[in-house]
This record gives C-alpha cells, sequence and structure tokens, in this order.
C-alpha cells in the first residue's frame, strides 16, 4: 500500500497556520509529510515563504510523522550547511526525515548576486554538493575545490541514521542521471506515460530506493470553486522548463501567468469537486508505481480538504490496496 502524504507549501501559507495544518493532516490519518523549502513565492496571491529548516524542527517535534523537504544545495545555501542542518535533524528524529536536494531555481537562489548557472552547471554543482554532504554525514572532515569550494569542513554531530538523499526530477533525462547518486526519486504529477518513462529510467539504470509523487490537486464541494482556488494560486506554477528555472521573482511569475486560463491549469493540477474521482486519480499513480503519494492541496484553507479527504479518500484508497493484496 502506498504510503498517503501531506504537501506542506511554504509559499502558500503562514509557518504557524502550516504547523497547524501539518497536525490536523497527522490527526485526519495522514501517513507523513513533506514541504517545499523556499524565500521568493510563486505569486504575490499566494503571499508567504517560512524557513523550511526551523519548520522542520517544529514538525518533528510536535507530530510523529516522518517528513522530507525539496531544497537546493550550492548557491543560497553552501553544502556544508545543508549536511549540518539534516544531520542535526536526522540525529534528533532517527528514520523520519529524508531530503531532496535539486539543481535549483533563480528565484530563490538570485539573493546571492552571483551569475544564475546554466542547467549543466547547476546539475554538476548539485552532484558535488551530493558528493559532499555524503561525506560529511559519514564523519569525514571535507575540503572540495570545484563548483563549490569546501575547507576543512566536519560535523560533530553524525546521525547515526543518515538521511536519505532523495533525487528531485521533472524530465526523463535527470531520473536516469539521477540513478547514478540517488536514494529514490521525486517529482509531480503528469501524463501517466510520461511518468512511467521517469520511473523506468531510474529503475533501469540502476535507480534504488522509494519513488515518491508529489501530486498538485484542487477540490471543493462546488467544482466552480475548485475551478476558482486552482487559478487564483496555482497558475503562476503550469509552465514547463526552463520558465520556473530561470524567473526571478513572484512579480515576474504573475506577470506571465496573467492569460493562463483554466484549461492551462487543469494540465497541471488534478480539479475535481468529486472526491471518488480523486480517489481514481491518486490510485492510478499509486498503480504505475509510486511508492508514496503526497497530496498538496494548492488553495490556502487546508483544514477543509484535510477532512474531507482524511474521512473519505484515504480509508477508501487503503482498503482498495488491502483487497489487492489479499487477491495476489
Amino acid at each position: 500500500m502506498a504510503t498517503i502524504g501531506f504537501h506542506a507549501s511554504h509559499e502558500q501559507i503562514s509557518p504557524g497556520q502550516l504547523l497547524q495544518d501539518v497536525r490536523l493532516a497527522e490527526q485526519a490519518g495522514f501517513d507523513a509529510a513533506m514541504c517545499s523549502d523556499h524565500i521568493e513565492p510563486w505569486s504575490a496571491r499566494q503571499g508567504h515563504s517560512g524557513f523550511a529548516w526551523s519548520w522542520l524542527g517544529a514538525a518533528l517535534a510536535t507530530t510523529s510523522l516522518r517528513f522530507g523537504v525539496v531544497t537546493a544545495p550550492g548557491q543560497r545555501y553552501h553544502p556544508a550547511i545543508i549536511a549540518h542542518a539534516s544531520a542535526t535533524l536526522a540525529d534528533m528524529f532517527p528514520g523520519r526525515f529524508w531530503m531532496a536536494p535539486g539543481s535549483g531555481e533563480n528565484m530563490n537562489e538570485h539573493i546571492t548576486g552571483d551569475a544564475w548557472p546554466a542547467k549543466e552547471s547547476r546539475q554538476q554543482r548539485l552532484e558535488e554538493c551530493v558528493d559532499v554532504i555524503r561525506r560529511l554525514h559519514n564523519g569525514e572532515e571535507v575540503t572540495h575545490h570545484g563548483l563549490v569550494t569546501v575547507e576543512q569542513a566536519r560535523i560533530w554531530d553524525v546521525p547515526s541514521t543518515k538521511p536519505p538523499l532523495i533525487a528531485p526530477a521533472i524530465s526523463v533525462q535527470t531520473a536516469r542521471r539521477a540513478a547514478t547518486w540517488a536514494d529514490g526519486l521525486v517529482t509531480v504529477n503528469q501524463p501517466h506515460a510520461k511518468l512511467k518513462e521517469m520511473l523506468d529510467a531510474y529503475r533501469d539504470n540502476g535507480g534504488k530506493g522509494k519513488a515518491v509523487l508529489q501530486i498538485h490537486l484542487s477540490w471543493a464541494p462546488r467544482e466552480e470553486d475548485a475551478v476558482s482556488i486552482a487559478l487564483d494560486q496555482w497558475r503562476s506554477n503550469v509552465f514547463a522548463p526552463p520558465i520556473p528555472w530561470d524567473l526571478p521573482t513572484a512579480a515576474h511569475f504573475d506577470g506571465v501567468s496573467t492569460d493562463v486560463g483554466e484549461d492551462q491549469v487543469r494540465k497541471a493540477v488534478n480539479i475535481s469537486s468529486s472526491l471518488d474521482q480523486h480517489a481514481t486519480w491518486l490510485q492510478e499513480y499509486a498503480d504505475l508505481g509510486f511508492d508514496e503519494l503526497y497530496l498538496h492541496f494548492v488553495g490556502q484553507e487546508q483544514q477543509p480538504f484535510i477532512e474531507a479527504f482524511g474521512e473519505h479518500v484515504l480509508p477508501g484508497l487503503r482498503a482498495g490496496s488491502a483487497s489487492r493484496e489479499v487477491t495476489a
């Protein structure tokens, strides 16, 4: 049975409210949680961006859930800082924390004033960072001169349970390349054929660990409200790379998304007033081979979604999975 998790969107909800939301999600029956790590929201309408690492400590301490975070070492964060932060969480909460180090987005990284590298350079920088982080997690003293520079770094509190480093990927090419270093794969909802191709590329090239899917969705009792929520909150997130990689501010995303309509948003967000339809979509993702599904309701008021899915969607998914296991 797939793990059903809650996605905590720091860009859309204040950290204090989001902490209440994730506690409610645990009470409603969600198995785990993951979060974003931004300093800039995707839109001024979203209007938030708490510091993920502070929030994770509080969330792990006040729930029993496992947590993951999608982050970007190399520019805004020195890899030794990410290694230090993640090692501390892993030491305090053994086996309950993973992270997904990615190559980053200009909207978060431009604040350093450094030039924004080309994608291949960012990918190489990421792979250097991953190597540095792993060595630090193993207790080594690390000196490294490359696209990142590290001088005699060491973590003194090395966690006995190392946090898995899960590769975030949107393309088949990135999934294939990540197989050489990652402890798992995480992506977002896309057409089924694309998702299957990504999973195959990762596994066929030696990729190990869990396959994780973040699912953007919009639900409300009335279809028009579900559509309105998605258009308001997620129309700036419908673009294919390189737009989401390279634009620098929320104002730029709001500018390019002015004319985005319902049809385009529906390609990025599963929109329906029917809880049965959402359950069907989720089961289809699990059937593709994903081990963990993280549900991202793209609205800012999370409680109605959490309660409705906790009562009507999660139990049915678990019952269906159990039935299939017995039949098999």
